[in-house]
């Protein structure tokens, strides 16, 4: 066996346990600043509105529903379908799993070749917009994610 000593002051000691501390300080609030800033700020239903009209898209301001949603911890095909059409906008539900966001659902005004039947959700958690999807409430409608309005 093999043993090394070392003699350390405490004025070494504590310049060690500091340095540590700070390191790991500086992890953390990287960290937190990374995930904090995934998404587009939505605080409020006005910056949803506001967020979707960056995108062309005209909704009724007035939502058809807000509710508090739970992303699942563990995914099946339809979730893993979901988070594909997130990916394909620009968005990535996996860094919220098993973690709670609001559902802002939107009466979408301008959508090309449809006169109603068109909805948006919008997903925000911690003040962000972290995904959501346009779909037609109709059995042969539609879904895709948050692209923006390219029609007229």
């Amino acid at each position: 066996m093999f043993i090394v000593t070392a003699k350390l002051s405490k004025k070494r000691a504590l310049v060690i346990v500091l340095v540590i501390a700070v390191l790991l300080t500086t992890v953390i609030v990287l960290a937190a600043r990374r995930d904090r800033n995934t998404g587009i700020e939505a605080e409020t239903a006005g910056d949803v509105v506001t967020f979707l009209e960056t995108l062309g898209w005209q909704v009724d301001p007035e939502p058809i529903e807000v509710a508090e949603v739970l992303i699942p911890r563990e995914w099946g095909e339809v979730y893993e379908a979901y988070n594909a059409l997130q990916l394909e906008a620009g968005f990535d539900l996996t860094p919220h799993k098993g973690r709670p966001a609001v559902r802002h659902t939107y009466r979408v005004l301008n959508y090309p070749g449809q006169s109603d039947g068109v909805v948006v959700d919008v997903l925000v958690a911690d003040g962000r917009v972290i995904g959501g999807g346009i779909q037609s409430v109709y059995l042969d409608g539609f879904i895709h994610g948050l692209f923006p309005n390219v029609g007229t």
